[in-house]
């Protein structure tokens, strides 16, 4: 059970993470390095805190409620890396060519944890957009809002795009390598290299600030946040249950309520209204497949 908070209990939040070791915004906006009370204990960037001071340094005491968390995943472990969360933002680019099974992923994992998405579409100045943007045909006709930019070339319209839709959000980018979340963190983020410079200096080296997760503010009421993980993180999907899998992609949802029987599998039985859309074309081959795919994942 939680401790009861004492009287020398602070509220904060968890802005970076290094193993047994958190980075605790205090309400005066200073950033201080803490332990976490407990083996077992877990934090992770976005939760809010109840922790001490102890001299330099403060403990965490325990974790708030939280209002969502993600999940990603490795070879070994489901791990959670960031909480209460308002939007994602995953970063593509016409060029490299991205993987739309990571960014399926990411949407179920969203879904499940009922957090908003939208996709960035990055580098409209090259001819290979259009087809990017056709691939990403059936996430608009889910009702994703596809963002298109060109964060380089027209880096003044990209944040008059951007910037009004992160007012008042926490929001969590994701991106793989090449795609251009960093140049998107730096546009937006003005003193980014400053608050991680805090983060740094107080974990006293910075062989840190590449790797892990951060959370930045974008405006100086700090009603805004950009929370920025390396890479495009493998999302842990192994607390979905198999059976709610369908449910948590919009566009075979839509389909589920016409299956005959009520524990379809959508894979191979008769009446299955899921299968019956993919032969209409209302369903994307390609959104099928990655249900398979995930599904395999999850009876495994």
């Amino acid at each position: 059970m939680p401790s009861s908070p004492s009287s020398a209990d602070l509220e904060g939040r968890v802005v970076s993470g290094h193993g047994r070791h958190v980075v605790v915004e205090a309400a005066d906006g200073s950033r201080v390095l803490c332990h976490a009370r407990g083996k077992k204990a877990e934090y992770v960037v976005g939760d809010r805190v109840l922790w001490q001071r102890t001299g330099d340094e403060g403990v965490v005491e325990e974790t708030l409620p939280r209002t969502n968390l993600l999940y990603r995943q490795d070879a070994w472990k489901t791990k959670a890396f960031a909480a209460n969360l308002d939007q994602l933002l995953v970063v593509v680019a016409a060029e490299p060519v991205f993987s739309e099974s990571q960014l399926a992923r990411a949407l179920i994992a969203a879904q499940a944890a009922g957090i908003a998405v939208r996709v960035v579409l990055n580098k409209h100045d090259l001819p290979s957009w259009a087809a990017a943007e056709a691939r990403l045909a059936p996430y608009a006709a889910m009702g994703v809002d596809i963002i298109g930019v060109a964060l380089k070339k027209a880096p003044a319209q990209a944040h008059a795009r951007l910037a009004p839709l992160l007012a008042d959000r926490t929001t969590l980018v994701l991106g793989p390598s090449g795609a251009g979340k960093s140049t998107l963190v730096n546009l937006l983020v003005a003193d980014a290299k400053v608050q991680v410079g805090e983060i740094s200096e107080a974990l006293n080296t910075g062989r840190h600030t590449t790797t892990a997760t951060h959370w930045y503010w974008i405006d100086a009421a700090r009603r805004s946040a950009l929370i920025d993980s390396p890479g495009f993180q493998e999302f842990g999907l192994r607390q979905i249950a198999a059976n709610e899998l369908a449910v948590l992609m919009p566009d075979l949802a839509a389909h589920v309520g016409e299956c005959r029987f009520y524990n379809c599998t959508h894979l191979h039985e008769p009446g299955c209204g899921v299968l019956a859309a993919l032969e209409r074309g209302e369903i994307a081959e390609s959104r099928y497949r990655i249900y398979g795919e995930v599904l395999a994942e999850l009876r495994r």
